[in-house]
């Protein structure tokens, strides 16, 4: 499924949706091809469900015209020194 068509059919709510296919320009990782897994009304519940994603998952709101993700490096230690 495209973003355009769920959308479409979730007008003004969060989703939940499962990455099937995407690709990587300039940092930026733009997602082609998806599942939506739950839709939400209530923000606080999407939130909580925010927290409980896994690694190809995502909880976006389709207000937003586009569906694309920043990538950003984070650099740091772990562990003791």
């Amino acid at each position: 499924m495209k973003w355009e068509e769920v959308r479409k059919i979730y007008p003004d709510r969060f989703v939940k949706i499962q990455i099937l296919k995407a690709h990587i320009e300039d940092n930026v990782r733009y997602i082609d091809d998806l599942a939506v897994v739950k839709a939400f009304d209530d923000e606080r519940e999407a939130t909580r469900e925010l927290v409980r994603t896994k690694d190809d998952e995502l909880v976006y709101h389709t207000g937003k015209e586009k569906l694309e993700v920043q990538i950003k490096q984070i650099f740091g230690f772990r562990g003791a020194i």
